[in-house]
């Protein structure tokens, strides 16, 4: 194994987990919160797909265009609404979020290792030095999350689903 094929491996992983953690949410049961505090489960995977689809955009390669103004209606300034009807349903997000990763993934075999060591876009580099970690970060990052859907599983009874 390669470190393209450690990178693929941990975005299908990552991919897998949280598909699991929200296949069988409703519409109703993904704007749900964790806790008062956090952002409920439709935004936070509108905000994983808006996140990925700009760290995927600056690895090259073709990465379908987001709805327009998906972007928008995740970003920060949105995170306090409970109203459904300004996020897209939770069956149109997954179908976006498989479209990306199936896109990524192909970016990411695409690139050389020379690729990985190059430095990361200038607006990531706090936490993306190089092209490498912001590979890494793309999996990463939805899994940072899944513990937020394992919240929400739990207090709706769920049974564990890994």
């Amino acid at each position: 194994m390669d470190i393209r094929d450690a990178f693929i491996t941990n975005l299908k992983t990552s991919a897998m987990v949280c598909r699991t953690y929200l296949d069988d949410l409703t519409d109703e049961e993904a704007m749900q919160r964790p806790h008062p505090k956090c952002n409920h489960i439709n935004w936070q995977i509108g905000h994983l797909i808006a996140s990925e689809n700009g760290m995927a955009s600056a690895c090259g390669g073709e990465i379908p265009a987001l709805p327009e103004g998906f972007a928008e209606k995740y970003s920060k300034e949105t995170g306090g609404s409970d109203s459904a009807s300004d996020f897209v349903p939770k069956s149109e997000l997954m179908k976006i979020a498989v479209a990306q990763h199936e896109a990524v993934v192909k970016v990411v075999g695409g690139m050389s290792d020379e690729d990985f060591d190059k430095p990361g876009p200038e607006s990531m580099r706090s936490y993306a030095p190089t092209m490498g970690a912001l590979v890494n970060m793309m999996g990463s990052h939805w899994m940072m999350h899944a513990g937020q859907f394992v919240i929400v599983r739990r207090q709706l009874g769920r049974d564990i689903a890994i």
